[in-house]
């Protein structure tokens, strides 16, 4: 059995993958602890997720400090108060600077609705429709300097249909994301992952640990 890892999760919105994260813990699939979730917006629904689920969990807000390098001082002090060991970015819409990435290095995960890295960054469903691209999906990785540029943990695909709308996109990316954010946090707990260079390496690793396909294909 792998050790609890202790997360601390960074959010700005509604909070869909903090929750993901929280039904894995809660059914047993996910060897963590969440000890504190972070916003840095007010009424973000992810602290409402966090609160149902006595999760301690502060807003801070970004205008009241004078500048962004004391922000992330601030959160980099919660997170250490509180002994994170890995960083989990859930919808978190600030990119983090050189030396919040420095202070964690390799301690911070991201999830992104594309296979990267095609379409980093924002809108990417809507850049995956304009060039009509047969398959999308959604990534977890490792968060670097760059934008979207850290090593790949694990990947789902999920198929673009011709009627397709962001919208629907979106949606069928979310499921997998869902399914991918947890399984790449526990891959972490049960301390399979190894970082060299660009690539990611898993220990005993088996298809399904590193790259799903909605629907299978035969």
């Amino acid at each position: 059995m792998a050790k609890k890892i202790s997360l601390g999760v960074l959010v700005s919105g509604r909070g869909s993958n903090l929750q993901a994260i929280i039904d894995s813990i809660n059914n047993g699939k996910l060897d963590a602890t969440i000890e504190i979730v972070i916003s840095d917006v007010k009424d973000a629904y992810a602290l409402e997720r966090a609160k149902k689920n006595n999760i301690k969990n502060i807003f801070l807000d970004p205008k009241t400090y004078i500048s962004k390098q004391e922000f992330e001082n601030e959160v980099i002090r919660l997170l250490k108060e509180n002994n994170v060991e890995l960083i989990c970015l859930a919808g978190f819409m600030k990119v983090l600077s050189s030396n919040f990435v420095k202070e964690f290095k390799n301690r911070i995960l991201n999830i992104h609705p594309s296979l990267l890295p095609s379409f980093p960054g924002l809108h990417v469903q809507k850049k995956a429709l304009e060039h009509g691209v047969k398959f999308s999906g959604c990534t977890v990785h490792f968060v670097d300097e760059g934008v979207d540029t850290g090593p790949i943990i694990i990947q789902a695909v999920v198929p673009i249909f011709d009627n397709d709308t962001e919208e629907i996109l979106s949606e069928r990316i979310l499921k997998e994301e869902h399914k991918i954010y947890p399984k790449a946090i526990q891959l972490i707990a049960e301390d399979r992952v190894t970082i060299k260079g660009r690539s990611v390496f898993v220990k005993n690793v088996e298809e399904k640990d590193v790259f799903l396909i909605n629907p299978p294909l035969e």
